[in-house]
């Protein structure tokens, strides 16, 4: 039988700032110190008003969090980098996506990407990129996501910051569709 707090109903919303604390134990619990950004990157990336970042909460609880922002296409936001404005943003860039282990095979994260491409459908934007990290391009894959060259050398520096397996991936949204 299900745990009570399992039953309870999920909510998504805005990452806040009360969050930060919450998020920290996440990021260390999926990805330990080799990946971890610290809680003050986080504070810069939620002041940034590119920033669509958003929890998943059960029960006053943080169970999952993507932290995302508008940005421009082929542009890597470095480990330990802050989402940067632009006038014209042309895709959503996720940054960061984790599920605390203890919450893993509840389609938390599906919860978080979907309202997301949606609002980028809507806001006419037809891309999503990120930068898989730790062996994660097959679910990438599996979402749509497919692995893009970068030609300018500033990015593939920005992307090496990640290490040696990072590969910067694309999906482009289809037409009525996610």
């Amino acid at each position: 039988m299900p745990a009570l707090n399992e039953l309870l109903p999920c909510r998504v919303r805005p990452l806040q700032t009360g969050d930060l604390g919450a998020l920290m134990a996440i990021q260390y619990a999926c990805y330990g110190a080799g990946y971890a950004e610290s809680e003050s990157v986080y504070a810069r990336r939620l002041a940034s008003p590119a920033q669509c970042s958003l929890v998943v909460e059960r029960g006053g609880e943080l169970l999952a969090y993507l932290a995302a922002y508008w940005s421009l296409a082929g542009k890597v936001t470095p480990l330990h980098g802050d989402f940067d404005r632009c006038a014209t943003p042309d895709v959503l860039y996720l940054h960061d996506m984790a599920v605390h282990p203890d919450h893993a095979g509840q389609r938390l994260a599906d919860r978080l990407l979907a309202p997301l491409w949606g609002l980028a459908r809507e806001r006419g934007i037809r891309q999503s990129s990120l930068v898989s990290v730790q062996g994660t391009q097959d679910y990438w894959r599996r979402h749509g996501y497919r692995p893009q060259a970068l030609q300018e050398q500033g990015q593939l520096q920005r992307l090496a910051s990640y290490g040696a397996d990072a590969v910067y991936m694309q999906r482009v949204f289809v037409a009525d569709h996610t």
